[in-house]
């Protein structure tokens, strides 16, 4: 429990019988009974014929609210006591949102490798605070430390750019590291308006991972067609692995090829039978 450690609000008050006292002190300090406790120090008297007359006088205090803490508070708290760290919760509420900030020494191990830790702090968390929320009352929870995501969003948009440049210069995808939902959608969002880049996602969690490709590459994978070359042309034996140029005649065995490898375009042989798989 959090205790509201500033000055209780008291204030005296007088007025002919303490009832009226009492209710004018619950007036100004915009309160309910049930909200405060008061002491009578003059329970006043009526006089007769209007001599000794005396005002009823009362103090009255709010008292000291006990506040429970918020679910998302109780629960990293509970975690963090059961790892034995003692980290500094610092939590903003808004109608919408939940953001909570996280102080404390030696935060990498609560961040953990490329924010795993702290993703998956930040998922349970948003299921605490929205297991009892309908859809009207959801509330978006975000939960960082030291600007980790500000500057893990920096360093995603950087990486995509650069990569995006790279894959374009020399037409082979690229596929990244497993990400989680959030870095992927950070990835797709960046290179969205490259007019010849695409982007897309493999396999499944948790070693999704977003794909750089150039676009007519994804949306139509790339194919050797190769034309009949002249039927007279030397046959000369490829090495395994090179490709006909100018083709092969089956019926008088004639055809020339280069001395390219099949698979010179592709960083292995795997990726080359996934591209044509696409």
């Amino acid at each position: 429990m959090l205790k509201d450690t500033s000055q209780p609000k008291q204030i005296e008050k007088n007025a002919k019988s303490v009832n009226d006292a009492l209710e004018a002190a619950l007036k100004e300090l915009n309160v309910t009974i049930d909200d405060v406790e008061y002491v009578v120090l003059d329970e006043g008297a009526k006089g007769f014929l209007g001599m000794g007359a005396r005002d009823a006088v009362v103090r009255v205090t709010v008292k000291e609210k006990e506040s429970e803490k918020s679910s998302a508070v109780e629960f990293l708290s509970s975690v963090f006591d059961a790892m034995g760290l003692d980290i500094e919760i610092k939590e903003t509420q808004t109608k919408d949102s939940v953001a909570i900030e996280l102080f404390g020494d030696n935060m990498g191990i609560v961040i953990g490798k490329r924010g795993d830790t702290l993703d998956a702090l930040q998922y349970l968390t948003s299921l605490v605070v929205n297991q009892n929320a309908g859809e009207e009352k959801y509330k978006k929870v975000t939960v960082d430390t030291e600007g980790y995501r500000a500057k893990r969003l920096e360093s995603l948009e950087e990486l995509a750019k650069r990569l995006a440049e790279k894959v374009e210069k020399n037409g082979r995808k690229f596929t990244l590291e497993p990400m989680s939902p959030y870095e992927r959608r950070i990835i797709h969002s960046t290179l969205q308006n490259y007019e010849k880049i695409t982007t897309y996602s493999i396999g499944d969690e948790p070693e999704r991972r977003v794909v750089i490709a150039v676009k007519n590459e994804y949306h139509k994978p790339s194919r050797r067609h190769h034309s009949s070359g002249p039927k007279n042309s030397s046959y000369t034996k490829p090495a395994e692995g090179y490709p006909a140029v100018g083709g092969y005649n089956k019926a008088n065995g004639t055809g020339a090829y280069s001395t390219k490898p099949l698979y010179s375009d592709f960083s292995s042989y795997s990726e080359a039978q996934e591209e044509n798989k696409e």
